[in-house]
């Protein structure tokens, strides 16, 4: 480097009479000279480091730089950073629209400030990024409508008449052949049934319900009220519930009330219920009797069904049934009673259309009451059916909900209408 360097005191760091000399900027390297671009360019005659430095004139301390290194340590502490000029693109002869000198082909600053060291790089303030522009959402397609779905029937279709048909032909082929066997299978009927709703209780609930008295005791009803009456089947009744309190005497006494009561409830609910099924056997247009029974309680279900899955739009029981609509049960009712009348009619002795009537519309409203009790069972149990033996229809107990409480209805109905015998 030169020994005009730039602003190096040749002190001990004490500043000079700096304001005798000519000021920052006024020396002949930059304000003499004529603007930036119109004289020699900075590196050319006079540049940095070949005309007199700054300070010189007096100097600071009226003294020279030694030669040596131009930035030393106190230097650089006692004195400001020079601005760091940015590179300019050279501009050809002729000059661009940005020449507001007039002077073209002027030389640009491009390089370092002195010839012989590169510039010290001046502490640069971070910038903010530029704000970009929030990135518009790509418009998506809108999705097509889902199609609108079809109504469900909720179990396999196929296999409920199937094996509703198949069940039809047996009940019917026994109850005019033998009448017998007819009992018979509504005693089978009961002790599945009674299984069924015992192995429930005992898997949600942990109630014992003893279920070798209540089977037995339940066949003895059907056939005690086939042979005997109703005085026969009240007597297997009060038996079958003692059966329930001794035999439960075996086990530990933990849980005994809740035991014995769901026993006797058991008893109550499906066998005592279907004995009249047998009571109405026993008249002499018994068989008569009990197809009524049954196309009446069918009917009534089916009504309710299709017209429920049809129109259903107001619910009747939420809470304990969702599937059952008003609409519902105002095609059971319709149903029940016109296949009241023509029952009446054509298949009971000394029944008139009327009667039919109020036998369909009793039954309508037995069928539900029915089928609501045993889905209120079901809700406290959490489960859906009561078991899978018959597929598509759960099991025995799912279909028995609504023919036990009719039972005594239409024998209670037939009796005052027509007779006992």
């Amino acid at each position: 480097m030169n020994d005009s360097s730039w602003g190096a005191p040749a002190g001990p760091g004490h500043w000079g009479p700096a304001d005798q000399g000519p000021a920052y900027g006024q020396g002949p390297a930059q304000a003499q000279d004529p603007a930036y671009g119109q004289g020699p360019g900075y590196g050319q005659a006079p540049s940095y480091g070949q005309g007199p430095a700054y300070g010189q004139g007096p100097s600071y301390d009226q003294g020279r730089a030694p030669a040596g290194p131009a930035y030393e340590r106190h230097a650089v502490e006692e004195t400001r950073p020079m601005p760091i000029v940015p590179d300019m693109p050279d501009v050809p002869a002729g000059g661009g629209d940005d020449d507001q000198d007039g002077d073209r082909g002027a030389a640009r600053l491009s390089g370092p400030l002195f010839r012989d060291e590169t510039p010290a790089r001046a502490p640069q303030t971070p910038q903010e990024p530029m704000p970009t522009a929030a990135p518009q959402p790509t418009p998506q397609p809108q999705a097509e409508p889902a199609p609108k779905q079809k109504k469900s029937a909720g179990r396999d279709l196929g296999a409920a008449i199937g094996v509703g048909v198949g069940l039809g032909a047996v009940i019917i082929a026994s109850l005019f052949i033998v009448k017998a066997v007819f009992i018979g299978v509504i005693a089978v009927a009961v002790v599945v049934g009674l299984w069924e709703l015992t192995s429930r209780l005992e898997e949600r609930k942990g109630i014992k319900a003893p279920l070798v008295p209540l089977a037995v005791g339940g066949a003895a009803m059907v056939v005690a009220g086939y042979v005997r009456g109703a005085e026969g089947a009240w007597v297997a009744m009060a038996l079958t519930a003692l059966a329930v309190l001794v035999w439960r005497m075996t086990e530990p006494p933990e849980g005994y009330l809740k035991d014995v009561t769901a026993g006797v409830f058991a008893a109550f609910y499906v066998p005592f219920l279907a004995t009249f099924v047998a009571l109405m056997l026993t008249a002499d247009d018994g068989a008569w009797r009990v197809l009524t029974f049954l196309i009446l309680t069918v009917v009534s279900d089916t009504g309710a069904y299709a017209i429920g899955w049809r129109f259903g739009k107001h619910k009747l029981a939420p809470r304990i049934s969702p599937g059952k609509t008003r609409e519902g049960l105002f095609g059971a009712v319709s149903f029940a009673m016109v296949a009241g009348v023509l029952c009446m009619q054509f298949l009971i002795d000394d029944g008139t259309w009327w009667q039919g009537l109020i036998i369909g519309a009793c039954v309508a409203a037995s069928a539900t009451l029915g089928d609501l009790g045993e889905s209120m069972i079901k809700r406290d149990l959490g489960i859906k059916d009561m078991g899978t033996l018959l597929p598509g229809h759960g099991g025995i107990m799912d279909r028995l909900d609504s023919l036990l409480p009719t039972a005594p209805v239409v024998w209670l109905l037939l009796v005052l209408f027509v007779g006992s015998s």
